[in-house]
């Protein structure tokens, strides 16, 4: 309409400028575009006149086909204001001509707005669109069908109530409502009306608990107080809820179902939801050894979750979580005893609960901390492998550049007892980490057969003078005792270690017996951590008087640096020591004490049944015997620790031989590729970047197969044994290795 106003101004303006203007040809164009403008009015008219012929029409055929249809319809614009609606639609809502279909459906259902623009925007790209809506009445099925641009067609079908939500609920002696899915309560008939003196308007107005379950107890919030009742719910039409209260059971169960519960020889506990004990059977009430009237909560039965135990069962009761199994502490029984809890979630005459079942897990458990005690072992004795590795190299280039010092001081120079301090506490160095290796299990043993009568006789004498005097030692031999294969001098370092615990445990004096018994085991014996197998075993026992370890320490007394000793009294490596030596040979070392009695170290050496037993004579690190003299050779050194290499490259020069370095397997081997190099012996680190110290002499051998080899490494020998004994004329050198060692190492292997 604007546009044709619009055009008809311009038109006049245009005449109007052909009428007063002079020029002919001026007065004629104004003219024609005043004439074209009155055109484009006329044909902006006749196209008005055809919409609404069209529209007329359009609006006779819904008359003929929704005039006496018995669903209410209407026609709307996009803005959905309200054009046409039919007789059922008039007699259903009035007369709404110029109204919104939003108002007219206001009190029909809630939120009418949301539903009619999720349609229309559907229709107009669909062309139709429908859903059912629920309502006060039952539910409406909405549907519209876009006829043109800007018109669309509604159809509202109500479905009267088709189950107890009609007439007839009203007369139903249950108390019963409807709710939609949201918990807006639709309909209360008059028995649930007089139940709760009202109508509500929402469900957590009528029941206390947030979640309703069929068949279960609930508790309803009544004009006369709280009361129980038993839910029922039926799934009604459009996502409703219909829901009825009926009478509570009998709450006695059959004699005969008690019965049965009581006598299952599996131990069973049902409790509430609150976590209060209902019933326990027979076989549960002995396992956690409670009285027939006792009625605990599960939250004092039970412990060990790691979170509150009521909270897991809770969960369980409402169905956030599955049931399960979880291992706990039975708190009557000790925290040592331990229960698999599996809990089910169940319902009794309509009261939810939750049923337990219980399994003695101790066993389990033990088995379990065992397990992670080993794990623990053998992850401590990694690490101090590794830290004992990494410290001998330090050590050795720092003992190693002392002992270069020392060459050019004499005793009376001041800097000359600074050096032997430095000296002596690279040696103690060293012994510590050397018992770090022990306790790793990663230290050079040298074992042999061994008398144990002999070499305990021989070291009584010593031990004598440790003890003191108000100690009394005592040593005592079994009979038939066999003989044993381990290193003589690591063996008596663990009985001396013993032995000082022991006297440490008694500052007022007491007693320590050594004695020894030959054993036979006819079975498997398991013990700790421990499978000692079947045979014979020669048995050393040392024993206290003194004050006992408790219990809780027990378990942790052979683990390195752990000691009860004040500080400055000890640095916890003694037992760590005597337990990774006697692994290492092949033994087990178990542990008995009683606080305030005494404690008793028990040792089990394999009986030895071989002919031979001691290991091939080998090279010893230090030749006292080989004459020191200038160095005559060329010597490869490969090291891949600078100062190390530093310090044995001087070393050597100092002793008159000509020295080759080089910091890798690679380089060294690069060296060797020139056949005018004539070298004499290979002194080579073994674990380095790249290529191993075994795996280049090898390669390098093929080539020059008379050059001597010294491998040197701050691991034990044993860790390349099986390496090295293919490799002809070889010897092992550990590390921290002094001045005068690697020397006579080199010169001995060279006259060899």
């Amino acid at each position: 309409m604007q546009a044709v106003v619009l055009l008809l101004l311009l038109s006049v303006a245009a005449l109007a400028v052909a009428g007063l203007a002079d020029g002919r040809a001026v007065q004629i164009g104004a003219a024609l575009i005043g004439l074209t403008f009155v055109a484009l009015v006329m044909i902006a008219r006749g196209l008005d006149g055809l919409k609404g012929l069209e529209q007329r029409r359009l609006d006779r055929q819904l008359v003929l086909m929704t005039g006496q249809d018995a669903t209410p319809s209407f026609t709307t614009d996009a803005q959905g204001q309200i054009r046409f609606q039919n007789d059922a639609a008039r007699d259903r809502f009035g007369g709404v001509a110029g109204h919104t279909l939003v108002a007219v459906l206001q009190e029909a259902f809630a939120a009418p707005a949301a539903v009619l623009y999720r349609l229309q925007a559907r229709a107009v790209h669909v062309g139709a669109a429908r859903e059912d809506v629920v309502s006060r009445r039952g539910h409406t099925r909405l549907a519209v069908h876009r006829l043109s641009d800007n018109r669309f067609l509604w159809r509202l079908e109500e479905f009267a109530d088709r189950t107890a939500l009609g007439r007839g609920a009203e007369t139903l002696s249950l108390p019963m409502l409807t709710a939609n899915k949201a918990g807006v309560v639709l309909f209360t008939n008059e028995a649930m009306r007089r139940l709760l003196g009202g109508r509500p308007k929402h469900l957590d107005r009528v029941f206390t608990s947030p979640t309703l379950r069929s068949g279960e107890e609930v508790e309803v919030n009544g004009i006369d107080g709280p009361l129980r009742a038993i839910l029922a719910e039926v799934e009604g039409m459009a996502e409703r809820r219909e829901i009825f209260l009926l009478p509570l059971p009998a709450q006695d169960s059959p004699a005969q179902v008690q019965a049965d519960f009581e006598h299952v020889p599996v131990p069973l506990l049902k409790f509430a939801p609150d976590g209060g004990l209902r019933a326990a059977n027979a076989a549960a009430r002995e396992q956690l050894q409670l009285d027939e009237a006792a009625s605990p909560a599960f939250h004092d039965l039970f412990d060990g979750l790691g979170r509150p135990v009521g909270d897991w069962l809770a969960d369980v009761v409402a169905e956030r979580k599955p049931g399960g199994a979880e291992v706990l502490t039975a708190r009557q029984l000790g925290h040592e005893t331990f229960v698999q809890v599996t809990l089910r979630r169940i319902v009794e005459g309509g009261r939810p609960g939750v049923l337990a079942i219980l399994q003695d897990a101790t066993a389990l458990k033990t088995l379990e901390a065992q397990f992670v005690q080993s794990q623990k072992m053998q992850a401590i004795g990694q690490l101090a492998g590794g830290i004992a590795h990494d410290f001998n190299n330090l050590l050795t280039a720092i003992s190693g550049h002392c002992d270069l010092l020392l060459l050019r001081h004499r005793a009376e120079d001041p800097a000359y007892a600074d050096l032997i301090q430095i000296h002596q506490n690279a040696n103690r160095a060293a012994a510590l980490v050397g018992q770090l290796l022990a306790y790793s299990r990663k230290q050079t043993l040298k074992p042999e057969r061994l008398e144990l009568e002999d070499l305990l006789s021989d070291l009584t004498h010593l031990l004598n003078r440790l003890v003191g005097e108000r100690i009394t030692l005592r040593l005592s031999h079994g009979a038939g005792l066999q003989t044993v294969r381990a290193d003589r001098r690591k063996l008596e370092q663990v009985v001396m270690n013993l032995v000082v615990n022991a006297r440490d445990a008694m500052p007022d004096g007491g007693a320590i017996r050594i004695e020894t018994e030959a054993l036979t085991l006819r079975d498997d014996m398991r013990r700790d951590r421990a499978l000692v197998p079947a045979g014979d075993y020669a048995l050393i026992r040392v024993s206290d008087t003194g004050c006992g370890i408790p219990e809780d320490r027990l378990q942790k007394i052979f683990e390195p640096f752990y000691t009860t000793k004040k500080q400055g009294e000890g640095t916890g490596l003694g037992l760590s020591t005597a337990y990774g030596i006697v692994k290492q040979s092949g033994g087990f070392i178990f542990v008995d004490s009683t606080e305030g009695e005494g404690s008793i170290f028990q040792i089990y050496f394999p009986v030895f049944k071989g002919t031979g037993g001691e290991e091939p004579a080998e090279l010893p690190a230090p030749r006292p015997s080989v004459v020191m003299r200038p160095g005559e050779g060329v010597v490869l050194l490969v090291e891949d620790e600078a100062p190390v290499r530093a310090f044995a490259s001087r070393a050597l020069r100092m002793r008159g031989y000509t020295v080759l370095e080089a910091e890798s397997a690679e380089e060294a081997l690069a060296k060797l590729e020139d056949p005018t190099l004539e070298v004499d012996i290979f002194v080579t680190d073994v674990v380095m970047p790249g290529m191993d110290g075994p795996s280049w002499v090898k390669q390098a051998l093929e080539m020059r197969p008379n050059v001597r080899v010294i491998f040197v490494s701050g691991y034990a020998e044993d860790a390349l044994s099986e390496m090295q004994a293919r490799i002809p004329n070889s010897v092992f050198l550990p590390k921290p290795f002094s001045l005068s060692d690697l020397a006579a190492t080199v010169q001995g292997q060279l006259l060899h």
